[in-house]
């Protein structure tokens, strides 16, 4: 069956089905919904309906004698009824007063967030940091820490302050580390890392004769962070005791493996990181997101960073009942929030 088959009164009582599941987490038998439906309607109808809604893949019915309950097909179709209505996003979020993002250290405004998320949704909150290499700077420094790792502190255009060591094989003095940075600073303010490497790549043969080998090496350094940055993400995670509390919602080897990969922190960034997309609001429920660790979870995420620029993603991971009416405008919510921080629009 096709959805767009599907009659405006199909639609109606697969979404009472779902509120009921989302609600309750049980199934609901024909004569349970015939008595919720707002409109006349008999209970031979509703049973037809249900028959089709479940002979299409929409509704499973666990045992023999028990109602039904969605499958991930039918609580798919229910949150894309939740866009279509309008009630997300766009629906006003009364966040608590105590919500601030006023930090200046960039990491704990991103850890911030993601107890936010984990708070005030009741589930798993994360937030996918940004590769520095693609932020907006206004100042940016070079500090030798040993011999060959380098600690780069960049204060971005809206003052947020980020610290990231750095492995390099390639040799600098603290001298050249230095003037390094102020060449930088003094060409590139407001630019970022990928657009001070790729200038340079471009205009090398003008800064050869007065820095001689010093922008080789830097150019050398930038590649080289930056390619390093590309296999990595950093990912703030906080909340994960109320998934454990909700272990009769999941299968317990999948949590199992689900929190095994919390601790592998960089695997469950990388998988992550792969659905940033233009979408305002995300929600991949269940197997739609193809890793099987989370196959019994859903994924409600958004982007954040500039208008012009995605830097990051955030959002909420929980199991298939969750309550996407109140948790999809919440992280819009704190996505738009995050990004105007960022952007110094507050």
């Amino acid at each position: 069956m096709r959805v767009s088959s599907l009659r405006e009164k199909d639609k109606q009582i697969l979404n009472l089905i779902t509120e009921h599941y989302l609600k309750i987490g049980k199934p609901i038998s024909s004569g349970s919904i015939t008595q919720k439906i707002p409109f006349p309607v008999s209970p031979a109808t509703v049973r037809n309906i249900m028959n089709k809604l479940e002979q299409h893949g929409y509704l499973f019915q666990p045992h023999t004698s028990a109602g039904r309950i969605p499958t991930d097909k039918g609580l798919r179709l229910y949150v894309n009824s939740l866009f279509e209505e309008a009630v997300v996003p766009g629906r006003k979020v009364e966040l608590p007063e105590n919500f601030s993002l006023d930090q200046s250290d960039f990491n704990v405004l991103l850890s911030q967030v993601s107890k936010i998320l984990a708070e005030h949704s009741d589930n798993l909150g994360f937030v996918l940091s940004p590769r520095i290499s693609r932020i907006d700077f206004r100042h940016i420094r070079f500090i030798k820490v040993s011999e060959f790792k380098v600690m780069i502190i960049l204060i971005t255009t809206s003052n947020f302050v980020i610290n990231e060591f750095f492995q390099t094989n390639i040799y600098f003095t603290q001298l050249e580390l230095e003037k390094a940075s102020q060449y930088i600073n003094q060409n590139f303010r407001g630019k970022n890392l990928s657009f001070v490497r790729d200038y340079l790549l471009q205009e090398l043969p003008k800064f050869k004769v007065r820095y001689e080998s010093l922008i080789d090496r830097l150019i050398a350094f930038l590649k080289s962070y930056i390619t390093q940055e590309e296999n990595e993400n950093q990912i703030f995670l906080q909340g994960a005791p109320k998934l454990l509390e909700k272990h009769d919602l999941f299968d317990m080897e999948k949590l199992k493996t689900l929190f095994q990969n919390f601790e592998e922190k960089a695997k469950l960034a990388k998988l992550l990181s792969d659905f940033i997309s233009l979408e305002r609001v995300k929600v991949l429920i269940g197997s739609e997101a193809n890793i099987p660790d989370i196959s019994d979870c859903s994924l409600i995420l958004s982007h954040y960073g500039y208008q012009s620029q995605i830097l990051g993603s955030l959002g909420i991971i929980g199991p298939k009942r969750i309550p996407y009416k109140k948790i999809i405008p919440l992280v819009d919510s704190v996505a738009n929030r995050l990004s105007q921080a960022i952007s110094n629009k507050q």
